[in-house]
């Protein structure tokens, strides 16, 4: 997953803060792959102005009988090589504010 991101990437979480640079955007997959479910993926667009595009795609989280999903939008820049490499990653911005309440705590990890 690191590997689509620029050094410099913003991620927002679904509180609406952001993080930024690969540690931090690091930790958040992390998190979210702790949940060890099947993702699924779908593009919807992506539109290329100059060395800047615009995307988003649809994931869906399933883990067992439960499932989560959302609408993304993300900004990417092409690099010297290029290549694309997401700048900001919004992973929930589709969401309404009582869809982000549920989806943050299915996300809770119980304490051990």
């Amino acid at each position: 997953m690191m590997a689509l991101y620029a050094e410099d990437a913003a991620m927002v979480l679904m509180d609406g803060s952001t993080v930024t640079g690969l540690p931090a955007i690091r930790e958040q997959w992390l998190g979210f792959f702790a949940l060890d479910g099947r993702l699924k993926l779908r593009s919807r667009f992506a539109i290329a102005a100059g060395d800047l595009a615009v995307l988003s795609n649809e994931w869906i989280l399933e883990d067992g009988a439960d499932q989560m999903s959302a609408v993304t939008a993300e900004v990417a820049r092409r690099q010297p090589d290029g290549g694309w490499l997401y700048v900001v990653d919004h992973p929930f911005a589709g969401s309404e504010p009582d869809e982000l309440d549920a989806l943050m705590t299915a996300m809770e990890v119980p304490a051990v």
